[in-house]
This record gives structure tokens, sequence and C-alpha cells, in this order.
């Protein structure tokens, strides 16, 4: 033990193993050699109740990550050719090495076919390890599972099982659309990555029955969000609270300055939503940045980000009098033709098919008729103030920023 030669017969360990520095190898044949070790097998192979114990691996999620990692020897036999193999493809391929590798994951079944079925089992073991279960609670995670299958696309023809299939480009479809999901399945072998971490959600405990941002949504919808941002979100304003007011919601949300998530259920039983990373301030045109994003929470999940197709980010238009400037907020779309729009009197508002974010009309219909509307604060001014030496940049470094999104968009080179 403790020998990291990388001499073999096998030229998939010899390649993994270039891929990482010599004190990276190490630190593997330590780690195996330690796993194996407890694994009772004369320290030659790791087990798989160990792997499965150490990685935390949750449910059929553990057992298919270790048959692929084993290259489905089904010898219950992990060896240390094994771990470099998957790790070298899980944390230092190409995007479509580990979107391969994750997609095969999905297939708990192995049956070569990733169905609905495998779908919802991986959704389930993923909220069942990231979230405890609550008293009284137990079909919580199924009714976020339902509406996440209903955003998933399965797009294959089950010609045997009559089971509708997803294809790779499904899969990559859920990772850009659902990214929450995309960075738990990739963190589960790198126990740093955050991949599990849930906002901290902050208002009074007798609001609760009327709460919409249930602590799934919250993780859900802060998988477009940046670390910082998911410490803890405080509710500023709701609606059966704090009264259907327009002046009121601005008054309450002024008082944060941070970005914001405004959700929206509307008589139609819809809920969805946007992410607001300006303030909520008097413009008389769009404005914002690249970081604003759509969402759908009921009857299905889906995020929404800026195609750069146009800037129409945000609105926010007080006390004016002309129709060609109408007050209220909202995102996207253009004026009178809204992404997603609440009126002044926010007892109305309108949400269509919108270039800007690549949304859907969000709703039923086009006409909504809003029944509950919160605002959170994503990062209340406590959070900004504990991480404000980590934020301090340039005006450079937010170009950068910009910039890394327009890449995002495949607009960078157009701009210039």
């Amino acid at each position: 033990m403790g020998n990291t030669n990388t001499s073999s017969a096998n030229p998939r360990f010899t390649s993994a193993s270039r891929s990482f520095a010599q004190h990276e190898l190490q630190d593997l044949r330590s780690l195996f050699d330690s796993l194996a070790a407890q694994s009772h097998n004369d320290a030659l192979f790791i087990s798989p109740s160990i792997f499965k114990g150490y990685f935390g691996i949750p449910g059929c999620l553990g057992d298919r990550m270790f048959d692929l990692i084993t290259q489905k020897r089904h010898d219950e036999k992990l060896t240390f050719e094994d771990l470099v193999i998957a790790k070298g493809t899980y944390e230092k391929g190409t995007k479509d090495e580990i979107q391969e590798f994750v997609f095969q994951l999905m297939d708990v079944n192995d049956d070569g076919k990733v169905c609905r079925s495998d779908v919802q089992a991986v959704l389930a073991a993923i909220f069942d390890d990231v979230f405890a279960p609550k008293e009284g609670e137990s079909e919580s995670n199924e009714y976020i599972i339902d509406n996440l299958l209903n955003g998933i696309h399965f797009s294959e023809d089950g010609e045997d099982s009559g089971e509708k299939r997803m294809s790779f480009d499904d899969f990559k479809d859920l990772c850009a659309h659902i990214p929450s999901i995309r960075k738990y399945l990739r963190s589960l072998l790198v126990p740093s990555d955050p991949g599990t971490q849930v906002p901290r959600l902050l208002y009074s405990k007798s609001y609760d029955p009327n709460i919409l941002l249930k602590e799934e949504y919250a993780w859900l919808i802060g998988g477009l969000l940046t670390q910082p941002e998911l410490e803890e979100w405080k509710l500023l304003y709701h609606s059966s609270y704090h009264g259907q007011s327009f002046n009121t919601f601005l008054g309450n949300v002024s008082n944060d300055e941070g970005p914001t998530l405004l959700i929206i259920k509307d008589k139609e039983g819809c809920i969805y939503g946007g992410y607001a990373s300006q303030p909520w301030e008097k413009h008389s045109d769009f404005y914002g940045d690249m970081k604003c994003f759509l969402f759908q929470l009921h009857p299905k999940v889906y995020m929404y980000r800026p195609t750069g197709a146009n800037t129409n980010l945000q609105w926010c238009a007080v006390n004016y009098g002309s129709e060609s400037i109408p007050n209220g907020i909202g995102f996207g779309g253009r004026v009178n033709h809204f992404g997603l729009f609440i009126s002044a009197n926010f007892d109305a508002g309108q949400t269509f098919e919108c270039t800007t974010f690549g949304s859907p009309c969000l709703s039923k219909s086009n006409r909504i008729n809003p029944e509950v509307i919160e605002c959170w604060s994503v990062f209340p001014k406590e959070v900004q103030q504990k991480s404000s030496t980590a934020l301090k940049g340039t005006v450079l470094d937010r170009f950068k920023e910009d910039r890394n999104m327009l890449n995002l968009v495949g607009l960078a080179n157009s701009s210039q």
C-alpha cells in the first residue's frame, strides 16, 4: 500500500492518472487505503457499504455509482484503478465526458435507457438526502417531484415498455434549466462541493400555512445563484399579511437594497415568478442585468435564463400617466407584452411567450389574476455586510462577470 506508481496495462487508468498531479494521486491512494482497510477484505478493495457511507451517496444513486465506478463487474470490489478512472472522468474530464457519466448515473435500472421511472427514483433519492423527512409531510417531496417530472422532457418513445425515455439532449436540457439537480449530481464524489445547500428562510412562523416559497423550491431556484446568495432569504412582503398594495410592496422592498425573488400564485393555481438582480426602483424603461431570470414552480418546475435576444430584463414604473409606460413591476418581453408583469393595483397582470428569457406563458392564460404575491430578499443586508470583503471588486471584475454571462448565451463575440 502507499505506492502511487501508475504503470498499468489498463490504458484508461494510465490516461486518467495523467490528469492528476502527483500529490493528488497520493491523496487518492491514501483515501483508497483508508477505505479498503475498513472493508474487511485484506485491504485490497473498497466494499459497496464503505464506499456509499464515506461519500454519503443515498439509495439507488449509491448503488448505481458503485456499479459505474467498478465498470459493471458486479463483484462488489472497487479497486484503486477504478477510483482513479472514475475521479479522472467525473472531476477532470471534459464537459461532455462529465455529462455522459452523469447521464449514465440516471439509468438506475441499468437497462441502457433512462426512463421516467429512473428519473423519478433519482429525484426521490436526491430529495430524501437534501431534505430531512418532516413529521406529517411525507407527501411534500412527491408533490415537488411530480412538478419536476412535468417539466423534464422525455422525447424518445419506449417501444417495448411504452414508457417515455430521456435522450442525452433531454438530459442536457434538464441540466441547463434545473441546475440544482445538475449541481447535486456533480457533487457526489466531491465532498467539498456544496451541492446540497438550502437557503435559510427567515419569516414569521405565523405566516407558515400561506408561504409559497417552500425549502424545496428555494433549493431548486438557488441553483442559478452564487454561493453567498444561498445563505439566508428574508420575507419582505406577503400580500395576505401586508395587504395587496403596490406602495406597501415598494416601501418594504426599498428597505433592503439587494436582489429579490418575486413569487406569484394566481387564481388558476399556477406558481411562478422572477429573480430581480437590481433593486425595485422607478424607471421609465427596462433596466437590470443578465443575472435576472424567470421560473415556474407549479404545475411544473423550470428556470429561464436570459437568452441575450434583448436587454428588456426588469421593469418598475411608478406614477406614470402614459399608457406607453404601464405602472407596475415585471420582467422581459416588451411593453404591454411582458414575460411577466403585475399592474400597480396588484390585482391583475400578464405573461406572454418571451424571447428575453426563452420562456413560455407562465400560466394557463396570458391575463393573470394574482391570489398571493411574495417578495424575498435573497441577499439581506446582514449577509451583505458579512460578505463585503469577499465581494469587493473593481469595475473590471463586474465587466468580467457580465462577459462570462454573455459567453454563456453566445453573445461575447458578436458584441465586439
